[in-house]
């Protein structure tokens, strides 16, 4: 069997439908995904509708975005994946509002930083090409600048002009991680690090503070990811198996924003079994095996 539990579409910062994500999954001869946009559930109707009738397994999820401490005295944003949680929960459905309408105002912000510096760059067609309920980001204005031949890929536009330091970057403030896994916690669902120790991406927490997120409630790390090379993956087999923590496996796919391919890296069946065990907020998609 073969899952992938880290996945976007065009609701967040992916380039694929819920529908064309679910067709692309099994296309690559997939059994199960998650679908996990950031800070919206607002693909999971479209998702179910479209396994339907299929082979294909969805597990509903989402990716919040939180503040850490990393383990050293300073703060860092950790990625948290959240499973099978249910979204009607309150503090959940107000959290996730003010995170997507932040995006969005930060995405017109640095939208029109740009366009005041002549880079040929619409902000209000920008924004009236997201669906309503899409948080935004910054790959939605990378493919712009990609469109408007300022950059070669997505990777480029990051690296240039939106990667944080850049000249157009601008911060954002994110859920404090402690709350963020109370809240799912209490919304019914499973919480999984999603790829913890991927220090090309910038700074990440240390092993002591995965230590302390297992004890407020974290569920899972995220160990076979992309950007994890195999000793980093090594070191998280480890942690999850002293702190009993649930592995899993994910391609983090967001469609031609990356050059990564769905179902790249899997997690294991026995893995998906104990996540699921610990929800009751929400039921996985798709017929039962």
């Amino acid at each position: 069997m073969r899952i992938d539990l880290h996945t976007h579409s065009t609701e967040s910062d992916g380039t694929d439908t819920p529908a064309e994500l679910v067709a692309c999954a099994l296309a690559a001869g997939l059994d199960v995904i998650a679908l996990t946009d950031h800070d919206t559930t607002a693909g999971w109707d479209e998702a179910a509708d479209a396994v339907a009738g299929t082979r294909l397994r969805v597990v509903p999820g989402a990716e919040l975005s939180c503040a850490c401490p990393d383990g050293n005295g300073r703060a860092v944003t950790v990625h948290l994946l959240a499973y099978l949680f249910d979204p009607a929960s309150h503090a959940l459905v107000v959290e996730q509002a003010r995170l997507r309408a932040q995006r969005r105002d930060r995405l017109r912000q640095m939208a029109v930083r740009m366009a005041d510096d002549g880079f040929p760059v619409d902000p209000d067609e920008l924004m009236a090409g997201l669906p309503p309920d899409s948080p935004g980001g910054r790959p939605h204005l990378a493919r712009a600048l990609v469109r408007a031949d300022m950059a070669g890929s997505v990777d480029e536009a990051f690296a240039r002009y939106l990667g944080s330091g850049g000249r157009y970057y601008l911060p954002r403030t994110d859920t404090p991680v402690l709350r963020a896994i109370e809240m799912i916690r209490e919304a019914g669902g499973a919480t999984v690090l999603a790829h913890p120790f991927a220090r090309a991406r910038g700074p990440v927490i240390n092993a002591e503070m995965v230590g302390e997120l297992a004890a407020h409630g974290l569920t899972g790390v995220e160990v076979d990811h992309p950007d994890q090379d195999e000793p980093t993956r090594a070191q998280l087999r480890g942690l999850a198996a002293e702190l009993d923590l649930v592995p899993t496996g994910s391609s983090d796919y967001h469609g031609t924003n990356k050059t990564i391919r769905i179902g790249q890296e899997t997690t294991a069946p026995e893995s998906l079994e104990r996540l699921a065990a610990k929800c009751t907020g929400s039921r996985i998609f798709g017929h039962s095996f």
